[in-house]
């Protein structure tokens, strides 16, 4: 912690420095009393985070934020008392942080994808407030060893999944790597411990192999007058351990441990090398990438070539200048770094265009978890570079389409696209493009715009965005139309009536989740494929159920487990189950209100019902059903009546489940047949015994028994 305080000396002047030791003082007196799990004083967290951003540099008030980002949650600060300690930019940062805090993603998988596009709305806000939660999630990975293996692996996984590639994509590679080592100790335990273990004797016995690639290298540069520093750089773990299960290696066949990195004055100086490089070693085909040229999304340049040895050995060498090394060492942070040098090509806002990006198509996107699902592959995924016929590079993610090139292109350019071409060849518009293609788009001022089929190939989330877009504008009244159609449509299928399920009052409920200003808004996003229907209508019947249908809940424990149903409208009357299909928890059911049989209940598809008064058939749903135990009635068809008993018999013995009654007989195919009554829990033992049963290929069909 001293030395902290001494690096803010060091690292700050004026003003920044003597508000930097007041944050630091300030954190230090209101965590005095609380502990680490690992046991140690808390402030040494806000201390280790703050200690990472100084080293990449960052200003004073992300650095005073980073001291300060649990003080308002775990202490009696106030947002008050740190506005007029520290002012409203670091307040803003502080409170940033803090509900990235409160995000929890071991939770629903909705809300857990809610809670992504949280993390980007504060990046679009002010992306140092994700640069904190980075560096404070890097240094919980150092001392995760304090906390359970549940937790651990739980940790481990979201910052694999959500953490490392945020930093990868802002090109904060320190951050990146040491995440990514960090995650696989934990999620691969073994196989870290193995690397761990092997690597370093691996690098150590090509120490001398790579000494002599660089001492080529730096003789080649003499003789050429070309000043640059030459370096070997192990590789790190995750990168190994990618590589050995992508490409089913062992580490023995793993030679690029090292790469070789030549850093030097110029752009033409880089090429100039490569060529020389090239001339002295043969290049492998297929390994040389211009990032000069075409940069990564995440400002990275550099030209990368692997070549082989004259023993035979393949390595690889990087190259590029000291400017392009802060950007792929620091990313955005060299922003602050070194903005000092900063030109107007490295201008902050044009390296957050994509966040801008994701913002604007995002708001067309109601469902939260297929916004989570499109950034993964938009972001996360290996990049694809195609070409205009004028030359313009354009990255796409891989196995983008000529339709994700249109729209990225431009909007309207999507919207006219009737065909394309591909290296001068027409292809259809749902072909696969591969790096390198040159593509052009055919439109016509007749298209009639897109179809929703494209939905179904396009990768891109800005192309999926504005296909919506275009839908949502140009076919309001017809989206509104289909939207309420699709509602009723399910709703009846579930037993409802839509008007019975929407009114005012559970439309103001849904809303404050959603987020529609009216019905007609939700019905249009659920017509042109922004908002799903299990999204309204789930919400819809449970909002019913607690606050309308107020039905009542039937005891139906004799020779059962303790539960019940509910009936719509029905109380005082006996409740059985109908003997014809045996309904079990898990079933859509109904009530059937009988002539001095009270209500009998039957699975809703029972065809036994089809013959019924419909004015004597109520709703009715499963409640408070615990595990217990429900026959089950199978018809099984097979080669033999031996056969299947043996294969039933068997399934059942496996799966610890007990036959109640068993009849066969031969059709009149001269199939056998045979129908089982089974004594089991749930739903899923059902689905679980059909699958097994079916699986032996002398079963020839199994089903449920419905009816008599």
């Amino acid at each position: 912690m001293q030395d902290l305080l001494e690096k803010l000396y060091e690292s700050y002047q004026g003003i920044d420095r003597e508000m930097l030791v007041k944050a630091y003082r300030y954190s230090e007196k209101a965590h005095e009393n609380q502990k680490r799990a690992s046991g140690e004083p808390y402030f040494i967290h806000p201390c280790a985070v703050a200690d990472i951003l100084v080293d990449l540099g960052f200003d004073a008030q992300t650095i005073a934020a980073a001291l300060l980002h649990d003080v308002i949650e775990d202490t009696p600060a106030t947002e008050a008392d740190i506005r007029r300690e520290f002012g409203e930019e670091v307040l803003t940062l502080v409170l940033g942080v803090t509900k990235l805090e409160q995000i929890k993603f071991n939770s629903y998988e909705e809300e857990e994808a809610e809670n992504f596009r949280k993390i980007f709305v504060a990046m679009a806000k002010d992306i140092r407030v994700i640069i904190i939660k980075l560096a404070d999630r890097l240094h919980n990975m150092r001392s995760l060893n304090f906390l359970s293996a549940e937790r651990q692996h739980r940790m481990a996984k979201e910052t694999l999944e959500i953490y490392a590639p945020l930093a990868g994509r802002l090109g904060i590679s320190q951050v990146k790597v040491e995440l990514e080592d960090l995650c696989l100790k934990y999620l691969d335990p073994e196989m870290y411990a193995f690397l761990s273990e092997n690597i370093h004797q691996k690098i150590a016995e090509r120490h001398k192999f790579v000494e002599s690639v660089v001492a080529e290298i730096y003789e080649m540069l003499k003789e050429a007058d070309i000043s640059g520093e030459v370096y070997g750089r192990p590789k790190h773990f995750y990168s190994i351990y990618k590589k050995m299960t992508k490409q089913n290696k062992t580490l023995d066949q793993i030679y690029d441990l090292t790469a070789v990195r030549v850093i030097v004055p110029t752009i033409e100086r880089c090429y100039e090398v490569l060529g020389k490089i090239h001339n002295k070693w043969k290049p492998v085909p297929g390994r040389i990438k211009d990032y000069i040229a075409t940069p990564k999304p995440n400002m990275y340049q550099s030209l990368h070539t692997t070549v082989v040895t004259p023993f035979g050995q393949p390595f690889e060498i990087q190259i590029r200048t000291e400017e392009m090394h802060k950007t792929a060492e620091y990313g955005i942070a060299a922003h602050w770094k070194y903005k000092e040098n900063r030109t107007e090509s490295t201008n902050l806002d044009n390296k957050l265009s994509w966040i801008r990006e994701v913002m604007e198509w995002q708001g067309n996107v109601k469902d939260s978890k297929e916004f989570l699902e499109s950034m993964k592959t938009e972001l996360f995924s290996d990049e694809l570079l195609v070409f205009t016929p004028h030359g313009k590079v354009i990255s796409l993610p891989v196995e983008a389409t000529p339709v994700d090139f249109a729209y990225a292109i431009h909007s309207e350019v999507g919207n006219k696209c009737v065909g394309a071409k591909v290296n001068s060849k027409i292809v259809p518009i749902n072909s696969t493009l591969q790096t390198g293609d040159v593509v052009e788009i055919i439109t016509s001022p007749n298209a009639k715009g897109p179809s929703w089929d494209w939905l179904k190939f396009v990768k891109s989330s800005g192309a999926r965005g504005k296909i919506r877009q275009f839908f949502k504008k140009n076919l309001k009244e017809e989206n509104i139309r289909t939207g309420k159609s699709i509602l009723e449509q399910e709703a009846k299928r579930r037993g409802f009536s839509l008007s019975d399920l929407l009114t005012p009052e559970s439309f103001a409920k849904l809303s404050e989740r959603l987020s529609f200003a009216s019905q007609e808004e939700m019905f249009a996003s659920i017509g042109y494929g922004a908002l799903s229907t299990n999204q309204v209508i789930f919400k819809l019947i449970d909002y019913y159920r607690v606050t309308v249908a107020k039905p009542v809940v039937h005891d139906i424990s004799k020779g059962r487990s303790a539960g019940g149903v509910l009936v719509d409208g029905m109380d005082g009357l006996l409740v059985k189950f109908a003997g014809c299909c045996s309904p079990i928890p898990g079933d859509e059911i109904v009530g059937f209100v009988s002539r001095g049989r009270g209500v009998v209940v039957h699975r809703k598809d029972c065809p036994n019902l089809k013959n019924e008064d419909s004015n004597r058939i109520r709703r009715a749903w499963w409640v408070d059903v615990d595990k217990g135990a429900y026959n089950c009635n199978l018809r099984i068809v097979g080669e033999d009546q031996a056969t299947i008993l043996t294969i039933v018999s068997g399934v059942v013995g496996e799966m610890r489940l007990s036959i109640m009654a068993i009849n066969g007989r031969i059709d009149r195919s001269k199939r056998a047949v045979v129908e089982v009554t089974v004594r089991l829990s749930d739903k899923r033992d059902i689905e679980d015994l059909i699958r097994k049963i079916r699986a032996d290929r002398r079963i020839h069909d199994v089903s449920r028994m419905t009816g008599v």
